[in-house]
């Protein structure tokens, strides 16, 4: 896991390479934390805990994690926050995250704006899922593969059942979306 952040913001993050340096090459230039160092971590440290932590199941929504989102336009960080607020353990489908950002014929445009998220985990596009549960795709190491295990990895978590298990997908009221912290 490679992980590129100063004090106040997270603009990087990278993981489920076969090796560190590929995790690193991911992220690209610049100042970088190798997220198994834990000398490197310093000031991150908290964070890579928690980075860590969710890597062994456990639950952990990041919301209080500032990310810069670069140049966004509106739609894409209305896309963002509502995808930071998808709970753990839980997916919609590309359609369903349009429609809750106010455009329910711009699918495609969600997966566009997933296929660029630079910070896999703190938004948790692995969230978002093709109509019916299908997978369309994950820009982290291992793309689909990884997606699906941390799908897995989050209904272990909230130890669902078996049938459960079988279709990941549940639906997500409104009202359980939560406000992440961005900066834009």
């Amino acid at each position: 896991m490679s992980l590129v952040a100063d004090e106040r913001f997270v603009y990087r993050l990278s993981f489920g390479h076969a090796a560190p340096h590929e995790a690193l090459a991911a992220v690209g230039d610049g100042d970088t934390l190798d997220a198994h160092n834990d000398d490197d971590a310093g000031e991150l440290a908290g964070l890579v805990r928690r980075l860590r932590h969710y890597a062994e199941g456990n639950e952990d929504d990041f919301l209080d994690v500032e990310v810069d989102l670069g140049e966004t336009t509106a739609f894409q960080r209305r896309v963002v926050d509502l995808c930071r607020g998808i709970p753990f353990g839980t997916s919609l489908t590309y359609g369903e995250l349009a429609a809750r950002a106010g455009h329910p014929r711009a699918a495609r445009a969600v997966g566009n704006c997933m296929r660029t998220n630079r910070v896999p985990l703190i938004v948790p596009c692995h969230r978002v899922v093709g109509a019916g549960g299908a997978m369309r795709g994950y820009s982290a190491g291992e793309g689909i593969r990884m997606k699906l295990r941390l799908l897995e990895l989050e209904a272990g978590g909230l130890r669902q059942t078996a049938a459960a298990r079988k279709g990941i997908r549940r639906k997500v009221g409104e009202a359980s979306l939560r406000a992440p912290a961005h900066h834009v």
